[in-house]
């Protein structure tokens, strides 16, 4: 599978802690709440499970995240977004940037079971934030409009160099692949089948061209 978009895939590395947690010293602990929420989500997930997951007291908790449940959730989505920076200059790069989006589609098909259920982080915070917390609900918006806006800029890169013939507007193709990407995370949980998720791709991907 591509290490592109992992903003939106449950992949990270959670290394042995060591010594006292910090929000910027110690991504682990971040990592390990971000891991819960993207099961639970964020209303169902107590303290007490956060807790248990990162293995920290209540104070060490509130000593490094002073907005609790709150904060952390927040760096946790925000932790989504730098890997999305790492995907954009990748985009940049790349001679075929197009090529390399549909490659992220075509391999969420062949996600396990897993993460077909667990979804996009982000796209599931901005269904469940809303008319729960607003601050929270624009912070995963923002995610995802720059996540159009990278598109558009892929798109309008493959048309510049006649890698691309839709005659659509960048714009427009824009915001087609982001609404495809927040319908699939619908899908993949109705339907967590690769056969069934690759027929699904592969027929939104021939409407780009």
């Amino acid at each position: 599978m591509t290490k592109l978009f992992y903003f939106c895939i449950d992949r990270y590395k959670i290394n042995q802690m060591k010594g006292r947690p910090t929000l910027f010293e110690n991504s682990e602990l971040v990592n390990k709440a971000q891991g819960l929420f993207w099961e639970k989500g964020y209303t169902a997930t107590s303290l007490s499970d956060l807790l248990a997951v990162t293995g920290v007291g209540s104070g060490s908790f509130y000593n490094t995240f002073k907005g609790g449940k709150k904060e952390i959730f927040r760096a946790a989505i925000l932790q989504r977004r730098i890997a999305f920076e790492d995907f954009k200059k990748e985009l940049e790069r790349s001679e075929s940037p197009l090529e390399l989006i549909k490659d992220f589609f075509r391999s969420v098909a062949k996600s396990e079971r897993a993460d077909h259920l667990r979804g996009c982080i982000i796209a599931n915070t901005v269904v469940e934030m809303t008319y729960v917390d607003e601050e929270l609900e624009a912070e995963a918006i923002r995610i995802l409009k720059d996540v159009e806006q990278m598109f558009v800029a892929a798109i309008e890169k493959e048309k510049d160099s006649g890698g691309l013939l839709n005659p659509m507007p960048a714009k427009v193709l824009g915001k087609y692949l982001l609404t495809f990407w927040c319908g699939l995370n619908t899908l993949r949980r109705m339907y967590p089948e690769q056969k069934i998720l690759a027929e699904q791709v592969e027929m939104q991907l021939a409407v780009i061209g």
